[in-house]
């Protein structure tokens, strides 16, 4: 398993926070998913031979939040 930090923002409330993990831990290869509205991060663990990190930020991007450069 891996493990990655990614910026986001958008998230404003736990609902949003909510929204985020569940899009990730949809996804084949996520076992896991954090997100921190306050620091503004999500913490992902995953299978790198199911899914990659592309994928990742597009799931979050699709779920309505702005990954950070």
């Amino acid at each position: 398993m891996d493990k990655v930090s990614i910026k986001v923002s958008g998230m404003t409330c736990g609902g949003c926070e909510r929204s985020v993990q569940n899009a990730l831990t949809s996804r084949a290869g996520v076992t896991a998913a954090k997100a921190d509205r306050t620091a503004g991060l999500v913490t992902v663990e995953f299978d790198p031979a199911q899914i990659e990190r592309p994928a990742i930020e597009k799931a979050i991007t699709e779920a309505g939040f702005k990954v950070a450069a």
